[in-house]
């Protein structure tokens, strides 16, 4: 995705990896599966040891990154959790992190303990029949927040919450007094019902979450409603940007174990890869992963330097990525044979993880309108200030 700039980020990306390749290997990921579990909580606990839900936080909240750039060393973390298809709530975990630093205000004990690993918290922000807008994370919202003597009532159904039956903290986005606003919500209170949501990934788990009536005190606004909009965006970039992260090192891995295949595997006294016609497949696919790894990297650094170019570039990196690395993992599995569709070879497990993130957080299709919708934008801006 990006070079290691500096030692501080090649130690903590060669620990993650070492951590991932001992605790998450694919093997483990099959047990997680036929176990009918998503992640173990002591290892999240330990994975919070080593800095992994501290890296959007800044130092004076308990957190801190290795080089000082947060976004870009979660990127890295996110790129080697692609490699072993990891299971765990990084994603929730830092999106929610990611709002709760932009207006912390009565929220530091929270963000201590998601920080630490005792807590996991997820972000409610997709709707039942509501499609996802790629532009803004939060429209047409249909939940409510009504205020109450003592706080906000909460009404309302939410659905694919990453984690959700395994958090203790949602992220709720609403509407109240007519302005989109967020809710921290504990899961354990009276009147929230969790119903488990299995998805085409092998340990990934979701929860459908119905709110009847759900008493929060005033504390649990997240921020001011004139910094929701800012805050919501802020999440939507970060949420992006892990998916394309982790896509990347996906890509990476299954593109190394189909290069290792087709040079071992031989077909008549030769290997597969001395053949020109797999030579120019090979190749389209490099330029391609190139390309996702380029797309990527922008985003990433847009998004660290909060850049205004920051909401269209991770529609770029995501429209990209989702879009073309189904195609290369299918190209994957074809170059295997028949072995590369069979249940015990692991490529399916890498493909299922792609097709997953494909979907999540706007489709490449989505995430095309909105880069074509932002230049435009721009583009009126300049010739009306011309």
């Amino acid at each position: 995705m990006t070079d290691v700039a500096n030692p501080e980020q090649m130690l903590f990306t060669s620990t993650a990896q070492a951590f991932l390749e001992k605790e998450v290997p694919l093997s483990r990921v099959r047990e997680l599966h036929a176990e009918g579990s998503s992640f173990d909580t002591e290892w999240w606990g330990r994975a919070a040891e080593l800095g992994w839900a501290s890296l959007l936080v800044p130092e004076e909240l308990g957190g801190g990154s290795p080089s000082g750039d947060g976004v870009t060393d979660l990127a890295l973390l996110a790129e080697q959790a692609g490699r072993t298809v990891a299971p765990g709530p990084l994603h929730p975990v830092s999106t929610v992190l990611a709002g709760l630093v932009e207006a912390p205000s009565g929220q530091e004990e929270l963000i201590e303990s998601l920080v630490s690993g005792e807590t996991v918290a997820s972000w409610a922000v997709h709707e039942p029949g509501r499609p996802f807008d790629a532009l803004q994370a939060a429209t047409d919202v249909a939940t409510t927040a009504t205020r109450t003597g003592s706080g906000y009532r909460i009404d309302g159904v939410k659905d694919r919450v990453e984690a959700g039956d395994r958090s203790g903290v949602l992220l709720v986005v609403a509407v109240c007094d007519g302005q989109t606003r967020q809710f921290v919500v504990p899961t354990g209170v009276a009147g929230v019902t969790l119903t488990p949501q299995n998805s085409v990934d092998l340990v990934k788990r979701y929860a459908r979450v119905q709110f009847d009536g759900v008493e929060v005190d005033e504390t649990a606004a997240l921020g001011a409603a004139g910094q929701t909009p800012a805050i919501i965006e802020r999440q939507r970039q970060v949420a992006l940007l892990l998916q394309c992260a982790e896509i990347v090192g996906t890509l990476d891995a299954v593109l190394t174990m189909t290069n290792q295949w087709l040079s071992d595997r031989h077909s008549f006294g030769r290997p597969l890869a001395s053949y020109q016609a797999l030579k120019h497949r090979a190749a389209d696919m490099k330029m391609w992963f190139e390309a996702a790894r380029a797309t990527t990297a922008g985003a990433v650094a847009a998004v660290a330097e909060r850049s205004p170019e920051a909401p269209k570039l991770v529609s770029v990196a995501k429209a990209y990525v989702a879009e073309r690395a189904p195609v290369m993992l299918q190209d994957c599995v074809q170059l295997h044979g028949g072995i590369g569709v069979t249940w015990e070879h692991d490529l399916h497990l890498y493909l299922r993880r792609v097709a997953l993130y494909r979907a999540l957080y706007g489709s490449p299709e989505d995430h095309h309108r909105a880069v074509y919708a932002l230049s435009r934008k721009t583009r009126v801006a300049e010739e009306v200030g011309a």
